[in-house]
């Protein structure tokens, strides 16, 4: 495009390019989606900074195995998040799955002929159970949006759980659930290497499968992924399985971190399994996400709940920081569709 002056004579002065003009918005604006998208590793390592200076003890081995165990069950369940957000869904039972799951393992545990595998296929079949239900219920029973009826089983759930262990702790926990929630290989707390193994085989699936492609496209055009013959329905079941059976991991862990089978466990946790998935980038609007950023905002929490422990905050001051954070991982998300928008204009201008 070409701006032209004219002398007074009528014949043309001069002409100016305004190419160099939009170049430097589009250089701008992929600069500052590069930020962006590095915005989650950032803000965990701004915040490890800030901890470490305000106490020596941060840094230490002892301190980050405690950061890692503290953060693996909201990894856990913010890996199964990811999949249900990138779908423009949300999973508001996966907490109450966790007690429900939990609670199913110890009753089976309480059974003469019951081994450690038998526990653990308990807890595992229990979350899948829920998670089919969910999507089921929301595909087939045509309601308008998720949250509808993961609400709904949030309250079922965790009802059937106290019912079912009438509010009281189960404590014969295997010692494979125990090792699953307290061990160490080496310096590793094994919590954390089951994320690690969870978030590697996610990261596969999503990356570098049909299926994972599957899920980005119903997330990020449902429409165009029906005309084009993806399966949008099994998709969306699909994906609320995966996280029931990533808060029946996540029920694991934490049993075995207490020993018990508790109604009452993961209560609360499904903000938390949220939280992860937004600070760590990924939209509300579906298709945007990745598995290795939901581990930093996972760590980001964790960061933050251990680091104001120590330099003794109280947790209800902590609860507002970790909302600060929250929300400004959706103001830099916001940031960043402007961004998109603007540079996409800019490429329509440079085609016509």
């Amino acid at each position: 495009m070409t701006n032209s002056t004219t002398k007074s004579d009528g014949g043309p002065a001069s002409t100016e390019t305004n190419t160099i003009p939009l170049q430097q918005p589009r250089g701008a604006a992929r600069l500052g989606l590069s930020i962006l998208g590095l915005g989650p590793v950032l803000i965990l390592l701004l915040l490890a900074i800030a901890m470490s200076i305000a106490t020596p003890l941060f840094f230490t081995e002892r301190n980050i195995q405690n950061v890692l165990l503290q953060s693996s069950v909201i990894a856990l369940l913010g890996v199964g998040q990811l999949l249900v957000i990138l779908t423009r869904g949300i999973d508001l039972s996966v907490g109450s799955i966790i007690g429900l799951s939990s609670v199913m393992g110890g009753m089976t545990a309480t059974w003469s002929f019951a081994n450690g595998l038998s526990v653990v296929l308990a807890i595992i079949v229990t979350g899948v159970v829920v998670g089919f239900l969910n999507g089921f219920l929301f595909v087939k029973g045509r309601i308008p949006h998720p949250f509808i009826v993961t609400l709904a089983m949030l309250s079922i759930v965790r009802g059937v759980a106290l019912t079912l262990s009438g509010g009281s702790l189960y404590t014969d926990m295997p010692p494979v659930v125990l090792w699953a929630g307290q061990g160490y290989l080496g310096p590793v707390p094994v919590p954390a290497l089951i994320v690690a193994v969870v978030a590697g085989i996610m990261w596969f699936l999503t990356t570098r499968t049909q299926w994972g492609r599957w899920i980005y496209l119903v997330g990020g055009n449902p429409e165009g992924a029906r005309q084009v013959g993806v399966p949008v329905n099994k998709v969306l079941i699909s994906v609320y399985v995966v996280s029931g059976l990533c808060a029946a991991l996540a029920a694991i862990v934490s049993s075995g971190r207490t020993g018990t089978g508790d109604p009452n466990a993961g209560t609360g946790l499904e903000l938390d399994a949220i939280a992860a998935v937004i600070i760590g980038g990924a939209s509300f609007f579906g298709g945007r996400g990745s598995v290795g950023n939901v581990i930093v905002g996972a760590l980001t929490i964790g960061v933050i709940r251990n680091g104001l422990d120590l330099i003794g905050v109280n947790s209800f001051l902590q609860l507002i920081i970790i909302g600060v954070v929250l929300l400004l991982a959706v103001l830099l998300d916001v940031f960043r569709t402007r961004l998109e928008g603007k540079l996409r204009l800019a490429r329509s201008e440079k085609l016509a």
